[in-house]
């Protein structure tokens, strides 16, 4: 990873200094968001869970609650398109990816950036090869190049689901977010951050997540490990708000 000036130090300042404001600007949006969120469902307004950020250093990632609770030992690690669990309101904030705004405080504490690869939980990242291990160089985003792949589509139309992720969606991500990770420049985040809200104000057709274009971006051999294996996510958390 290129050591540039705006690696050392203006991106954590553009990171910091980005997630104060939206969260000066938004607190009274994040406010009723929250107390809609209690009023509609059973639950928490806010939905924490441990993820593995920069350098394998263990963070509690924050959103919007956006599922019902599940009994214990019955949280899924993904969620597809459909997934009953998803609260009407939860659907909303997931197509709309406000359940995502929490993480701006994650951004002024230091554990994720605005822009970079997607955070997974540990039991995935576990099963990272030495090379995909790289991808830890780089802070984990709110958004990020991987932004393209709408997973809960993909994984609709697949019965084993963490089979399908394993092998062919996470290590398709981690190829782009190693990429990613080479040459990290400030043009670059913007981008970024200007598709994220493109893709949320009027999503392109051409969105390239359909399972032959990612497995045509596989260029590493699948994580080799049994899906039913990692199926049950933490106790007590609805682990199925991962993605």
């Amino acid at each position: 990873m290129t050591q540039s000036f705006y690696v050392k130090f203006g991106k954590r300042l553009f990171d910091a200094t980005a997630a104060a404001i939206g969260l000066l600007v938004l607190s009274p949006i994040l406010v009723l968001i929250a107390i809609a969120v209690r009023l509609t469902s059973r639950g928490p307004a806010i939905f924490r869970q441990q993820r593995t950020g920069q350098f394998e250093k263990p963070f509690f990632i924050l959103k919007f609650r956006s599922m019902r609770p599940a009994p214990a030992g019955k949280d899924a690690l993904l969620t597809a398109a459909g997934d009953p669990r998803v609260t009407p309101l939860g659907r909303l904030l997931r197509k709309t990816k406000i359940d995502e705004l929490p993480q701006l405080w994650n951004v002024l504490r230091g554990d994720m950036s605005l822009v970079g690869p997607r955070p997974e939980v540990h039991v995935y990242t576990t099963l990272y090869n030495p090379r995909q291990k790289q991808v830890f160089a780089a802070k984990p985003g709110i958004t990020g190049p991987s932004i393209l792949f709408d997973e809960e589509e993909l994984l609709a139309a697949h019965a084993d689901k963490d089979g399908f992720y394993l092998s062919t969606i996470l290590p398709a991500k981690l190829e782009i977010d190693l990429v990613y990770r080479e040459k990290i420049e400030f043009l670059s985040d913007l981008k970024l951050l200007f598709l994220t809200f493109s893709r949320l104000a009027g999503p392109s057709r051409e969105s390239g997540s359909d399972p032959q274009t990612i497995r045509h971006l596989v260029t590493t051999r699948p994580i080799d490990t049994r899906a039913s294996e990692i199926a049950v996510g933490p106790r007590g958390e609805s682990a199925g708000d991962t993605h």
